[in-house]
């Protein structure tokens, strides 16, 4: 397998060109990145990422991750939320960011992170540290909050990326996803959140690539499901 993945090198180096110039650059949507909203007991959520968190391919935040998550824990919470996610963002951008908010404290910290790791052919091994040194900064920036990690996108059904770049990279975004799902499984704190949405195009973005509004809906849900099945094990729940 190595050695075709090599022998295919020149032919995946163009077609990563190819489809970076043909693939539209979809803007970061408009709207509010912080809010609070809701009654009930109090949660505390920030959600920390790439262009999927920042909800790139939907028209505003509303209809985007933080929209459609922040309307979610407000029927049962008062829900006080931030959003800090940026296109392009990699696993050790997003340390530097938790970095800068160590006098925030938050309940729940929501990632999604690892796509961009593995188009920048980031090894396997250097991922998995730099997402453990991720958690750990987590818990000691940010008040031992629960982290609910999200597993990588189906990137091998991707309709942006021609064969064979789709098959190389979704190969790796498989093995970045098991690898991340085993060390998550071993941290009594987080939680894994595998991505395993249908491969309907017409649910995604129009550059093929990020996401449309009713992916980011069933993201959320799930999301939401986890942080209220947590919640109601805590004291103090009403």
């Amino acid at each position: 397998m190595r050695l075709a993945t090599v022998g295919l090198g020149p032919l995946l180096l163009a077609q990563g060109l190819w489809a970076r110039r043909r693939t539209p650059r979809l803007p970061e949507p408009p709207g509010p990145r912080a809010g609070v909203s809701g009654a009930g007991p109090l949660v505390r959520v920030l959600i920390l990422g790439d262009s999927a968190a920042a909800g790139v391919g939907a028209p505003h935040q509303d209809q985007a991750l933080s929209g459609h998550l922040a309307r979610a824990l407000a029927r049962r919470f008062e829900t006080s939320w931030q959003l800090e996610a940026r296109t392009g963002a990699r696993t050790a951008d997003a340390i530097t960011r938790i970095r800068a908010l160590q006098t925030s404290r938050f309940d729940y910290v929501v990632t999604s992170l690892g796509v961009n790791d593995v188009v920048a052919s980031t090894t396997l091994p250097s991922w998995r540290a730099q997402q453990r040194e991720l958690r750990e900064v987590v818990r000691s920036s940010l008040g031992a909050p629960v982290q609910i990690i999200s597993g990588l996108p189906p990137v091998w059904g991707f309709p942006a990326l021609p064969q064979p770049l789709r098959w190389y990279l979704g190969r790796r975004a498989r093995q970045f996803d098991r690898a991340l799902a085993a060390d998550v499984a071993m941290e009594s704190d987080a939680v894994f959140l595998p991505l395993d949405f249908a491969l309907d195009a017409s649910l995604m973005a129009t550059d093929g690539f990020h996401p449309g509004p009713e992916i980011y809906r069933q993201w959320a849900d799930r999301l939401g499901a986890v942080i209220c099945s947590d919640a109601r094990s805590q004291p103090g729940f009403r």
